[in-house]
């Protein structure tokens, strides 16, 4: 997987990996105000769709959709790129980044650090 996702696809791939399945009124009914287009948010899950985060299975005259991709592939896939961009792949100034722009604190650090030491073993 290699693709990435708009803002708007993000958001309802967001929604469906919540909800685990919905059809296109349920999608709209869980969004913000304003709330999209019924035909907008129908063209956003057939983009899902062909991008292959989405499928669907017919129920009754409409269809239910549900995500095939989980979403902590496509978090790490994310975060790898992030990682690239932006920081030359070190993982070590990511995490420098966040702590700096963040305000992380430290009790916060060590449960990071307790968390990446319990991994290790």
């Amino acid at each position: 997987m290699k693709k990435q996702l708009t803002k708007a696809e993000e958001d309802i791939m967001l929604l469906l990996w919540g909800l685990k399945e919905a059809n296109v009124a349920q999608l709209i009914e869980k969004m913000d105000e304003p709330k999209p287009a019924y035909n907008t948010v129908s063209t956003i899950i057939r983009i899902l769709e062909n991008k292959g985060f989405v499928d669907h299975r017919k129920k009754g005259k409409g269809y239910i959709y549900f995500p095939i991709i989980e979403k902590t592939a496509y978090s790490n896939q994310s975060i790898n790129k992030l990682m690239q961009g932006y920081f030359e792949g070190s993982f070590k100034s990511l995490v420098s980044f966040f702590v700096k722009e963040n305000d992380i604190s430290l009790k916060e650090l060590e449960e990071i650090l307790k968390e990446v030491n319990s991994k290790k073993e």
